[in-house]
């Protein structure tokens, strides 16, 4: 309120509380817009004057509400982070990883499943003759997803190393185990990779999701339908999805821009 308060001071000292417009709002709503402020905090701020203008309406102090009306401006779209295909293949070339952290950032990239629901699968949920893995994603919702020859390769070298060290292999066993043979923990899995996403030398911020947006963003690039990703990444929502197109769009404008002879 302050911020509105001293923008009525300095642009329309004649106007108070109590008498200002709805057009004296946008006339704010308009200065915040100008000053670069987010589509976020000028959201936050429309929020406070509604909640002050309905205190005011409710004290009898305004027969009108100037903001009762007004929309609340859309959140603007992030643009996800990802990794060029290049720099994916740069990261599985990395001499020293580990088989079992290769074999996870395989599955990762192979399928586009969150970290917390590789960390949940068991031996039992992939199917090397189908090629398949069965995913059990947000509010328990199974989903089964395609995974590649390179992905099952990793694999099958981790568990073959597995054996070797006396570690289980059962169906029913944990598909990756930390040091002590148990589960690995969604922290352990996440600490383990930073260290290779740190070694590959990537100057953008990178985390196991960032994996998830570049398959996303790869397949969609490669011509993969939107509805195809959708079911993959299990989205629920088509609209999550399209986030990606936008990536997609930019990257074939950098394309046109580089190449068109008019341009």
């Amino acid at each position: 309120m302050r911020g509105f308060a001293v923008f009525l001071t300095n642009k329309h000292n004649s106007v108070s509380f109590e008498n200002c417009t709805k057009h004296t709002v946008r006339d704010y709503l308009a200065f915040l817009y100008n000053n670069n402020l987010k589509k976020s905090s000028i959201g936050r701020k429309l929020a406070v004057l509604k909640s002050f203008y309905k205190f005011l309406a409710i004290n009898s102090r305004i027969t009108t509400n100037p903001v009762s009306a007004m929309a609340t401006p859309k959140k603007e779209k992030k643009i996800p982070v990802f990794l060029t295909e290049q720099e994916i293949l740069d990261l599985f070339d990395i001499p020293q990883l580990p088989l079992r952290d290769k074999a996870m950032l395989e599955l990762l990239y192979s399928s586009g499943i969150r970290i917390e629901e590789m960390i949940n699968l068991n031996l039992k949920d992939l199917d090397i003759i189908s090629e398949t893995v069965k995913v059990f994603g947000k509010g328990a919702k199974e989903r089964t997803v395609p995974v590649g020859v390179k992905c099952l390769n990793a694999i099958k070298e981790y568990l073959d190393f597995r054996r070797g060290a006396g570690q289980s292999c059962k169906t029913d066993s944990p598909m990756f185990l930390n040091k002590y043979g148990g589960r690995i923990s969604s922290r352990g899995a996440r600490k383990a990779l930073h260290g290779w996403f740190i070694k590959a030398g990537y100057l953008k911020k990178v985390s196991p999701h960032t994996i998830r947006h570049s398959f996303a963003t790869h397949m969609l690039d490669r011509g993969c339908g939107i509805r195809t990703v959708q079911q993959i990444l299990g989205h629920k929502n088509l609209a999550t999805t399209q986030i990606y197109t936008h990536v997609t769009l930019e990257s074939l404008r950098k394309i046109y821009n580089q190449a068109h002879p008019r341009k």
